[in-house]
C-alpha cells in the first residue's frame, strides 16, 4: 500500500515537471532524469524512521512498471506475473470465503499505515475509494470498476472466487502494472481479512450481490 504511494508520488512528480515545459518545446525537452527524481523523493524523507524511508523505494517490480510508465511488453509482463506469483500465499484450509459482515468493515476502513495513526491501528482495504460495491452505496471512487452484483454475476464460481483472492492479495501476479495495492504480499491486509473481502464480495447473502 504504501509502495504504491511512492510510485504515486513519482508519477505525480514527472507529471509536474513535464507541465512547466511549454507547448512550444515540449518536443525538444530532455526526458526526465529517474535519478533525479529518486533523489528528489529521498529527500523529502529526511526526518522519518529507517522503515519509513524503506516504503520510498521502489522494488524491481514497480521500477520497471514506473520506468515504461505502465506500458511494459509481452515479456516483461510475463516476468513480472511470474516473480508476484511468487508471493501469493493461499488460506492454508483452502477456505477462501470468510464473514462477509467482517469484510464489509475492511472494505469500509480506510486507517492503516499513515503518520497519524496511533500503533497498532487495523488496517483496511480502502476498497470504496477505487470501487463501488453494494448497489446501495451513495459515495464511492471511480477508479477501480464497479463491484456491485460481482459475486451474482459470476455465478458465483470457487475458481473466480481463488483468481479474485490472488488479485487482492497481489494484484500484480494477475494483471502486471495495476494500480490496485498488492494488500497480502505487502501485509496490509491478513489472509483472514482478504476471506472477509472475498465473502463480502461472493457471498450470496452479501448486500453485494442484492439486488
Amino acid at each position: 500500500m504504501v509502495s504504491f504511494s511512492s510510485k504515486l508520488i513519482r508519477t505525480l512528480l514527472v507529471c509536474g515537471i513535464a507541465l512547466t515545459v511549454t507547448s512550444v518545446d515540449a518536443q525538444d525537452r530532455p526526458p526526465v532524469d529517474p535519478a533525479k527524481v529518486d533523489a528528489l523523493i529521498d529527500g523529502m524523507f529526511t526526518r522519518v524512521s529507517p522503515e519509513w524511508r524503506a516504503r520510498a523505494v521502489l522494488d524491481d517490480t514497480q521500477r520497471t512498471c514506473t520506468d515504461r510508465r505502465n506500458q511494459v511488453s509481452g515479456a516483461e509482463a510475463e516476468a513480472i506475473q511470474a516473480r508476484e506469483r511468487a508471493s501469493v500465499v493461499l488460506p492454508p484450509d483452502g477456505n477462501f470465503l470468510g464473514d462477509w459482515r467482517k469484510g464489509f468493515q475492511v472494505a469500509n476502513n480506510g486507517r492503516g499505515f499513515q503518520f497519524s495513526d496511533p500503533a497498532g491501528t487495523v488496517a483496511g482495504g480502502n476498497c470504496y475509494a477505487c470501487h463501488q460495491m453494494s448497489p446501495k452505496e451513495v459515495s464511492f471512487g471511480t477508479l477501480g470498476p464497479s463491484l456491485a452484483g460481482y459475486g451474482r454475476e459470476r455465478n458465483y464460481d470457487p475458481e473466480l472466487i481463488r483468481d479474485a483472492y490472488i488479485k487482492i492479495f497481489n494484484a500484480q501476479a494477475a494483471v502486471a502494472c495495476s494500480n490496485m495495492p498488492r494488500f497480502g504480499s505487502s501485509k496490509v491486509l491478513t489472509i483472514e481479512q482478504i476471506k472477509d473481502v472475498l465473502a463480502y464480495l461472493f457471498d450470496r447473502q452479501s448486500p453485494v450481490n442484492q439486488p
